[in-house]
């Protein structure tokens, strides 16, 4: 079964300094029938004001990925970490038993655009970590994060795999799931078909009960999409 998400449906947080869209409930904004798909908890889709920015606040036993779409993020945390977050980069921050940190738009000029998901990991209390890197660009399938860390993907603590999926105009790509597995995808950029389903900018698809499915990017531009593979 494959069942729609529609951006234009998604959850909207308005601060001034920052625009946000939730794929799922998070903060003022609560439906019960979006709490999240399975280990996926949250994709918010972020729009940050030039030197604005979240500060410093604790996070606990969540898996906390962002990626870069725009601008660039100044990162801090109590664990040491000072980092910026160039457009295109990928960031996993591992809460574990407890860790604070800031984010801000590293421009005082140029806005910032990032997506915020969180993963519920599948242990608690771990010691927290961070992760960065940049997998670039290459169109087909990508591995960013898996549960082991192989071939320098990210390392989650949780049974599920992040892909970043760009597909060329007029090109398709058949996608396996395993029995008992849950796939969702979020549409980063372009258009894709899932089936009957269609796709455009900040959409999501959940798959469940499907072993195979095809994605398609029926159009004359390229295609970028997030694919998660979840328990």
């Amino acid at each position: 079964m494959i069942t729609l998400r529609p951006a234009s449906e998604r959850g909207k947080a308005n601060f001034g300094w920052l625009d946000s869209k939730h794929s799922f409930s998070f903060g003022s904004y609560y439906d019960p029938y979006h709490m999240g798909f399975s280990a996926l908890r949250v994709i918010n889709d972020d729009s940050v004001a030039p030197g604005a920015g979240f500060a410093t606040h604790g996070h606990r036993d969540m898996e906390i990925i962002s990626y870069v779409l725009e601008g660039s993020i100044a990162h801090k945390d109590s664990e040491g970490n000072v980092e910026v977050l160039p457009a295109g980069e990928f960031q996993l921050m591992s809460a574990g038993s407890g860790i604070t940190h800031s984010e801000y738009n590293a421009s005082k000029t140029d806005p910032l655009k990032f997506l915020q998901i969180w993963i519920q990991p599948n242990t608690l209390g771990n010691t927290p970590g961070y992760q960065q890197k940049n997998f670039g660009q290459a169109v087909g399938l990508t591995t960013i994060a898996t549960p082991t860390g192989e071939n320098g993907t990210l390392q989650i603590k949780q049974n599920a795999t992040l892909s970043q999926l760009i597909l060329a105009s007029k090109s398709e790509i058949t996608y396996q799931i395993a029995t008992d597995r849950k796939m969702y995808v979020h549409q980063v950029a372009g258009e894709l078909n899932i089936e009957d389903q269609q796709l455009t900018i900040g959409d999501g698809a959940k798959l469940t009960d499907i072993t195979t499915v095809t994605l398609v990017n029926p159009t004359d531009t390229q295609a970028t999409a997030l694919i998660f593979d979840l328990p």
